[in-house]
């Protein structure tokens, strides 16, 4: 496969290259290795594409995870708690796990403890390939590596997702980078408050 955009915000891209530049090669690495017609495995029953061989999600997933192995990125899971009063949650979740629990605890309140889990972090980095339903983009880009970031956990998040082209060969409901790029674009440039690349990937 091949990286064919690559959107940079709050300068993501450009502190990856000059911080961690081995670790975009790796990233580049792991898209050139997947073979996308190898995963053009799935016949489809939608009506309008019925019959027709797509390009499987999970065939796809299992690839990039395989590469991404091969390299040591590991799937990294960070864990917060929360509550239902946001007085509580403005005071702590900056906080770390333990005193975020404590301190709702002072409060007159339950913790409740939860997580968010990503597939491949290295060097500070997380990566996500979403292949699935679109609105896990959105949860991606403006909840998972917002927790990682503010968790100290990662500098820079990466979200790979396939070109127009590419998802009008897959399933309906598969993102896109066209439609993603706009959404995050339509917040403003300091929306999310994390530096974030988004990459629009093609067989």
């Amino acid at each position: 496969m091949k990286i064919e955009q690559v959107y940079s915000h709050q300068n993501g891209h450009e502190h990856i290259l000059v911080h961690r530049s081995r670790a975009w090669e790796e990233i580049e690495e792991v898209v050139r290795d997947v073979d996308a017609e190898a995963c053009r495995t799935k016949v489809s029953k939608e009506k309008t594409m019925r019959g027709r061989l797509l390009f499987s999600p999970t065939a796809l997933n299992r690839a990039f995870a395989a590469q991404f192995g091969e390299r040591e990125w590991t799937s990294t899971r960070t864990r917060y708690w929360v509550t239902a009063d946001h007085r509580v949650i403005r005071r702590t979740v900056k906080l770390p796990p333990a005193e975020q629990r404590r301190a709702i605890t002072a409060a007159g309140y339950t913790p409740i403890e939860t997580y968010n889990q990503t597939d491949f972090v290295k060097d500070r980095i997380a990566v996500e390939v979403q292949l699935g339903k679109y609105s896990f983009v959105a949860h991606d880009l403006f909840v998972k590596h917002m927790a990682f970031f503010i968790g100290d956990i990662i500098d820079v998040g990466v979200e790979i997702v396939p070109m127009k082209a590419m998802e009008a060969e897959m399933s309906s409901g598969v993102p896109y980078y066209e439609r993603a790029l706009h959404d995050l674009m339509r917040h403003g440039r300091g929306t999310p408050a994390v530096p974030l690349v988004l990459v629009g990937i093609a067989p």
